[in-house]
């Protein structure tokens, strides 16, 4: 496994202003019938992508109101650190995380998941919101018997990992939200629905440049860790999307232009971390920090040398961060931080897990 292909992958978007109409030329799919509620079965775990995996994972097909749904366990002998549920965007699959997720098996086990509509699960049609993907990821930790979790979002994964954490506070250590925003901000709504106009009609090369633009700063582009070979390798992976994971991709698109995926005005309790890119274009270091803003215990971090792509262009360095910020370490004096900043304090810090 190539360095690139073993870090995260995010969607291109994750919270939403108002409703807008959108496009339907790609009709939701019907997802399989299957059990409704706690189905759950135990599958073979692909064998390990690299020999630098020195830990089994275990993979479980679950079942949440019907809609098919898997999750990827892997534990390490002596955990420090409660276990982490890692949530990645709408290309990101549970046993893409690689090099990121090896950092943290340093620290804790980790919990990767493919909620409906990502991944080996169902499409998921737009009219369901973010609230059924919350509630499905915390019947996957209940069928896996984990209560308690740091919780990490990228992306599009950010507007659930947030929605868990309002829902379901008392299962939330700490959250890490790395390139979300509070709502999208007129020019990028307008690029997404062009990116959803071009999927819908499978013109797979220009949307694969379209989407790349949003995840990406072209004009810096030279001043992003690797941005070059990240951008060809994007370009590479949304020109050859599957079928299947186009479809998932189009409902879940519909569903950020046309619902809420992120209501602020129930902060959630857990101390959160926001993190970006200095060069985020999507996700600006300024809708990030607005983002922590929102937050009841909140800090804000800008890592240097990336863009929203930073999982795959600073894997170590975000890696590092997230794990300092779990174990409640101090994240002053990073080098690889241009700012870190505690935005609220409204209530005594906990511990972490």
């Amino acid at each position: 496994m190539t360095p690139l292909t073993s870090a995260s992958l995010t969607s291109a978007s994750l919270t939403s202003a108002s409703p807008a109409a959108v496009p339907s030329t790609v009709p939701p799919a019907v997802p399989p019938a299957v059990p409704p509620g706690g189905l759950s079965v135990v599958v073979p775990a692909p064998a390990p992508a690299d020999a630098d995996d020195p830990y089994p994972a275990v993979v479980r097909a679950h079942s949440w109101q019907g809609y098919h749904c898997e999750s990827r366990l892997v534990r390490i002998p002596a955990p420090r650190l409660a276990p982490l549920l890692m949530i990645g965007g709408a290309f990101q699959r549970k046993e893409t995380w690689g090099r990121f997720e090896r950092a943290f098996l340093a620290h804790m086990d980790v919990l990767t998941v493919d909620p409906p509509g990502w991944g080996a699960s169902d499409v998921l049609p737009d009219h369901h919101g973010v609230a059924l993907l919350a509630d499905a990821v915390c019947h996957m930790m209940d069928e896996r018997g984990i209560e308690r979790v740091n919780l990490l979002g990228g992306s599009y994964g950010t507007a659930i990992a947030y929605r868990i954490a309002q829902r379901y506070p008392e299962r939330v250590a700490r959250m890490v939200l790395v390139g979300t925003m509070t709502s999208i901000p007129g020019h990028a709504r307008a690029a997404i629905l062009r990116t959803l106009e071009l999927l819908a009609e499978r013109r797979m090369a220009e949307y694969a440049e379209s989407a790349v633009d949003i995840l990406m700063n072209r004009d810096r582009l030279g001043s992003v860790a690797a941005g070059a070979k990240v951008r060809r390798f994007l370009l590479r992976r949304l020109t050859q999307l599957p079928e299947a994971e186009a479809e998932q991709t189009y409902a879940n698109t519909r569903r950020l232009l046309s619902q809420e995926m992120i209501d602020t005005s129930c902060p959630p309790a857990a101390p959160t971390l926001v993190a970006t890119g200095e060069y985020d274009s999507f996700t600006t270091p300024e809708l990030c920090r607005e983002m922590a803003a929102a937050c009841r215990e909140s800090w804000f971090a800008e890592v240097l040398g990336a863009d929203h792509m930073l999982f795959l262009e600073r894997t170590t360095e975000l890696a590092d961060l997230a794990t300092r910020f779990f174990a409640d370490e101090s994240l002053t004096g990073l080098p690889y931080c241009g700012r870190v900043e505690r935005i609220r304090s409204d209530r005594q810090p906990s511990r972490a897990g």
